[in-house]
């Protein structure tokens, strides 16, 4: 059988973190502190803008073993490299 999953919403996110207003390497050194605190299998809303971090901190992320459950723009319809929604999960 197979599992159907809830979609996240609010209510599901255990820390937020916006970022929108650091720049690289500062983007991912916060979002690594926040998953330090985190227990496995918490959930993490990020909100993060611009080239440097949209391209390190999701890849930083993987790196470190964590997952990357998704990364969307807040609003569809603004420009590429703005302010973005990331939702980790901690391994």
């Amino acid at each position: 059988m197979k599992q159907q999953h809830e979609p996240l919403t609010k209510e599901n996110v255990d820390f937020f973190l916006d970022i929108t207003d650091q720049v690289c390497p500062l983007t991912f050194v916060r979002t690594k502190l926040l998953i330090e605190k985190m227990s496995p299998g918490q959930i993490a809303e990020v909100r993060l803008q611009g080239v440097e971090p949209l391209e390190n901190v999701p890849r930083s992320v993987r790196d470190q073993g964590d997952t990357v459950i998704s990364l969307e723009p807040e609003d569809p319809g603004q420009e590429p490299h703005g302010i973005h929604r990331l939702l980790i999960k901690k391994s």
